[in-house]
Parts: structure tokens; sequence; C-alpha cells
């Protein structure tokens, strides 16, 4: 036995001195011809120090959402689109959703931009939670608009036949509830909220132990593709008069949802803009100037952004959009600023052209191309009438 051990011992090492030399004859592996990060985690290995401010210099933090919802896929793309070496890179978070965002945003240290909704930071001041919330913020772009999803059972009809039943809003610290809260009580429907994850609130409304439950997520929302239950569908939003100040009108298309919506039909909803916030940093920060770095590559990469393979809601990010109601982040405004009229002007056409596509179905007459021309005009108009930076 100590024979075959001694042989086995042997064999062991001259393997390892075989694959030791080849390994020396062949290529040289350099770590920092591979990857930026192991050059990075090989120098800091050694204790210099301008590694590891060189890092932290150019790392800009974003929080963004919940696993399944748009806001963690925007985050994922613009890591992959913007990082470049040690020049930029985008640290994206998986967040808990709107309303905690804007907490990591003020209070949450290194957190440089977060993903809100637009009607979240309104919700906070109006019900106490905050004063002058709004100038702490800034904004860098409006995104894209977040529709509303309400699936239920195909008992409820109607956004008022929930009144009084079990309605799953997501958990308290997002911004499902916070949109849902603003619709319901405008609307004077009273359902009673529970705060379940969307996961265990699918299991809960297929026992018939809830009544629908609501997600206001980008479509196509992720999790929402995955229902497929002939007992549920997709309840209507009516875009009403008490809700038209703060939301758009929307649709939701079998294209969107084939599981939940009958082929060639569509289910009218409402949509809340989805914003990328900062904190209003001074300009003489470091932390602004790494948000300058940031805009400066995000904006002059939109383009490549809307194309596939990223999230079709890239789509309808317009970056000239105004967002009423908020301040523009300065190196962002002078950013565009420096931009031709004309990118402006073709960044608008666009945000029109994809509304009147995507609400014709509300009107069976399509505008002519004369009529749409002068609701073009009339739409720089009402553009132009808006505060600047707001």
């Amino acid at each position: 036995m100590k024979t075959r051990t001694r042989r086995f011992a042997a064999f062991t090492a001259m393997v390892f001195a075989f694959t030791t030399v080849a390994w020396a004859g062949g290529p040289e592996a350099d770590p920092g011809s591979v990857s930026e990060g192991l050059k990075a985690i090989f120098k800091y290995g050694t204790g210099k120090r301008d590694t590891v401010d060189r890092l932290n210099a150019h790392t800009v933090t974003l929080m963004s959402g919940t696993i399944g919802g748009t806001y963690v896929q925007f985050g994922a793309d613009l890591a992959s689109a913007l990082d470049d070496g040690d020049n930029l890179r985008i640290l994206s978070i998986v967040g808990r959703g709107s309303v905690q965002s804007v907490a990591d945003i003020l209070f949450l240290k290194g957190v440089d931009l977060g993903i809100v909704r637009s009607d979240t930071l309104e919700y906070l001041e109006k019900k106490g939670y905050a004063n002058n919330i709004k100038k702490q913020f800034t904004y860098i772009t409006k995104l894209y608009n977040e529709e509303m999803h309400v699936v239920a059972l195909k008992s409820i009809h109607t956004l008022s036949d929930l009144d009084g039943k079990t309605v799953a809003v997501d958990l308290p610290n997002g911004g499902t509830f916070v949109t849902c809260a603003i619709v319901f009580e405008r609307l004077g429907i009273k359902p009673n909220f529970a705060y379940i994850e969307q996961r265990l609130a699918y299991e809960r409304l297929k026992k018939g132990e809830i009544d629908a439950m609501i997600a206001v997520q980008g479509k196509p929302s992720k999790f929402t593709t995955t229902i497929k239950d002939p007992d549920l569908h997709l309840v209507p939003v009516d875009y009403a008069k008490p809700l038209q100040a703060d939301y758009f009108p929307a649709v939701l298309t079998s294209d969107d949802y084939p599981n939940l919506i009958e082929p060639g039909q569509q289910v009218d909803t409402i949509a809340a803009p989805a914003v990328l916030a900062a904190y209003n940093w001074a300009p003489n920060t470091d932390r602004y100037r790494r948000l300058e770095l940031f805009v400066d590559a995000f904006f002059s990469n939109i383009a490549a952004l809307q194309k596939p393979p990223f999230h079709p809601k890239w789509k309808e990010v317009a970056l000239h959009a105004p967002l009423s109601g908020w301040s523009r982040f300065r190196a962002a405004q002078q950013w565009l600023d420096r931009k031709s009229v004309g990118m402006a002007s073709s960044d608008v056409r666009r945000m029109f052209e994809q509304f009147l596509n995507e609400n014709q179905a509300r009107s069976p007459i399509r505008p002519r191309d004369d009529d749409r021309e002068t609701l073009f005009r009339q739409f720089l108009e009402w553009q132009n009438k808006r505060p600047v930076g707001r």
C-alpha cells in the first residue's frame, strides 16, 4: 500500500510539473489584457491607492427596481451599453421599487441615480411624509410610460367592481401602491389593499383568496406575460377626467399579452411616466461631476439603446421631453442646449407620432396628413408654453 501511495504521489508531481512547464511555455496570460476588472483587482492587491481612487471616480451607482420589473432591465441595459473600462462604470443595483428608490437616493451612501415614478414625490408630499422633496431632486430625463395592469377574476368587469374587494398592490416600498392609492381615491373606489409581492399575489389570486392584483410596469411586463389562467383577464382602466392631470391614456394589446387578451383585441388603461432621477447635487461636487460623465455617455448613446437587443421601452425615451413639476439636472439641460434645434424637433416629432399611433384605436377616424401637421404644430405650441426646465 505504501508503495502504491508513493507511486501515485510521484505521478501527481510529474503531471503538475508537466502542466506547469506547458503553461509557462504557452502565451503569457496578463489579467489586464483580459479584463479591466481583473487588472483593478490585481493592482489593488499590491496596495496601490490610485486604483481605488480611479474605480470610485468613474463609477455611477443606479438604484433600479425589483426582479422581473422594467426598472431592473433598464439598469442592466445602461450598464451593458455605457460601461467603458476605467472611463465609466454603471453599477446597477436591484432595488425595491419607486418609494424605496426615493429614500435610497436621499439617504443611502453611494447611490447616484434611481428610477422612480413621477407621481411618487407628489404623493409623499401630499401625505406629509416629506416637505419640499421635489427641490431635493432633479431629473436626467423622462424615460417611458408605465402602464397599469389590473389582472382579476373574470367576474370583475370594471375598476368600480373592485369597490370593497381585496386587491394586491405589491409591497408598500414600491410605486404600484402609490399609483393605485391615487387612482382609486380620485375615482371614489374603495378596495381593500393587500401588500403582497407579485408572485405570491398571483398564487392567491388563482386560489380565489383575493379578487385582483395590480402592477404598474412598462409593457410588456415580464411577470404579467407569464400569467396563463382561463379564469383571469385584464380589466380596463378608463381615462377618466380625474386622472388626466397626471396620467396618460394607453392600451394593452394581444401582442403584449397573448395569454390574457384575445388576438386582435386590446384593453384600455392608463400610464404614469418613469423618471431617471438624481439628488440635486451642487455643480462643484464630485457627485455632480460623476453624473455629468454619465449624462454625456447616456445621451450620446441613446440611439443605440433604442435598438435590439435592449428593452423596447427605450424607443419611448425622448431626451427633450419636459416633465411638469420637476427641474432638469443642470448638466443634462446644458447637453441638450448644445445640440441643434433639429434634434429636438425630431425627438418631439417621434413622441407625437408614437402617441397618435398608440392611441388611434380610441378614435375610429385616423387623421389625414394635413390634419396631422396641424395637430403637430399645436402640440409644439403647447410644449413651448410650458415652463423651461420643468
